[in-house]
């Protein structure tokens, strides 16, 4: 449904934001992963057309977006990692406000926001300020306002910020249902809610994609390669230690490799986090 090719985005301090990125990403739930500063949120506000690039093409739907913004505007939802709010409305008032923006009738608009505030359980605070919400909270309103008009491509960028475990695994239900039906891109440098959500993933660094593909394709290279170890394995090269983490405050070690780094290591299956740390490893970033 979407296609970029050779965007390009230097800004004027010359740092380069966006390198010939070229991706084609379909209908469903796809991943955006990136360390920060990768240029993940210098994508999202392109495709937003809230930029333009300085060179390339986007096309959504055979569509020239970068020609015609506003026939991607009309159809799209978009949920910033930083938005502000206007200090005297309420929640309700702000989502009739940004319906009526976005050309909704009242007919259509005022059901949905019904719809909306349930399932981001803000309806106990609609008559509320937005301004004066928890972090959370205003985080659920910028759910609720990115997926007014029933879009077609829905952006979200960093959209469990701020959200506790509870909120966190309603999100996530609530964008798998809807990505059934359109494209839903999720920027992220948590790999642990791209590997629950999506099929598809994007991993750029430096403003550039190194990878992109079905999950489980990119995954197929590193099949048997993977071990675990609790032993600290000082006789493997670092470049081959994909992570260290803790469990109980008891260590653990991914490793790649062809062959058992030490008789403690088990192999285990491939994740998208060690597919990610192997990627980051070769560019040098980690």
């Amino acid at each position: 449904m979407l296609t970029m090719t050779n965007i390009n985005k230097t800004y004027p301090d010359g740092t380069c934001a966006l390198n010939n990125i070229s991706l084609n990403l379909p209908t469903g739930m796809v991943g955006l992963l990136g360390p920060n500063g990768a240029g993940k949120s210098s994508l999202m506000r392109t495709l937003a057309c809230l930029q333009a690039p300085d060179s390339g093409s986007i096309t959504f739907d055979d569509c020239n977006i970068l020609q015609h913004p506003d026939a991607l505007r009309a159809q799209l939802g978009y949920l910033p990692q930083y938005f502000g709010v206007y200090p005297n409305m309420s929640c309700q008032a702000l989502l009739v406000h940004i319906a009526i923006l976005k050309g909704l009738r009242k007919a259509d608009y005022q059901p949905q926001i019904e719809r909306l505030l349930a399932l981001t359980n803000l309806t106990h605070v609609a008559n509320k300020k937005v301004v004066n919400f928890s972090g959370g909270m205003r985080q659920r309103f910028g759910i609720a306002q990115a997926l007014l008009g029933n879009p077609k491509l829905i952006i979200m960028d960093e959209p469990t910020a701020g959200l506790d475990p509870m909120e966190r695994e309603s999100l996530n239900n609530l964008l798998v249902d809807i990505s059934k039906r359109r494209l839903v891109l999720l920027s992220t440098h948590i790999v642990e809610d791209v590997e629950n959500l999506c099929h598809h993933v994007a991993i750029i660094n430096k403003g550039c994609v190194i990878e992109s593909g079905d999950v489980q394709t990119l995954l197929a290279p590193l099949h048997n390669k993977i071990w675990r170890t609790d032993v600290n394995p000082d006789r493997v090269s670092p470049s081959h230690i994909l992570s260290k983490s803790y469990r109980y405050g008891q260590s653990a070690y991914r490793i790649y490799g062809d062959k058992q780094p030490n008789t403690d290591a088990v192999l285990v299956p491939a994740t998208l986090q060690d597919k990610y740390f192997f990627e980051l490893n070769k560019q040098g970033a980690l």
